[in-house]
């Protein structure tokens, strides 16, 4: 059975960090492209960042290059985002998806349809 199951989210406040993780179940991080998205309620999904099967390639929103990392570990089949720097438009409920590596370029365009596996999210808040 496949599953995405995030964890690490919280209330911090601006400037501070979190290290959000994805552990997946039921097929190996080297077989396909994890993205992480974000949504705040009534507004539009935003990718956050991706980071391809093999691993050699990281992909960020211009919004988060520089204090965003994403990374993998093979041997715990999990991804993580570690978040630096937050700021309260960093507030949002962020889940990780799994997609075809055909359209990795393209994450950040990846609709619902399009995911073949995505977790359920975890909640940032980001506040004094």
């Amino acid at each position: 059975q496949v599953q995405l199951v995030e964890s690490g989210g919280g209330l911090v406040q601006p400037g501070h960090s979190l290290r959000l993780s994805c552990v997946v179940t039921g097929f190996t991080l080297d077989s396909l492209p994890i993205a992480w998205f974000r949504q705040i309620s009534g507004r539009e999904r935003e990718g956050v960042a991706c980071i391809s099967n093999r691993g050699e390639d990281t992909y960020y929103a211009d919004s988060v290059q520089g204090r965003f990392t994403i990374s993998k570990d093979i041997a715990k089949n999990t991804v993580y985002l570690q978040m630096d720097n937050l700021k309260p438009e960093d507030s949002a409920n962020y889940y990780c998806a799994a997609f075809s590596p055909l359209i990795t370029r393209l994450w950040q365009s990846v609709t619902e349809k399009g995911m073949l596996h995505r977790g359920k999210g975890t909640l940032v808040t980001v506040s004094a």
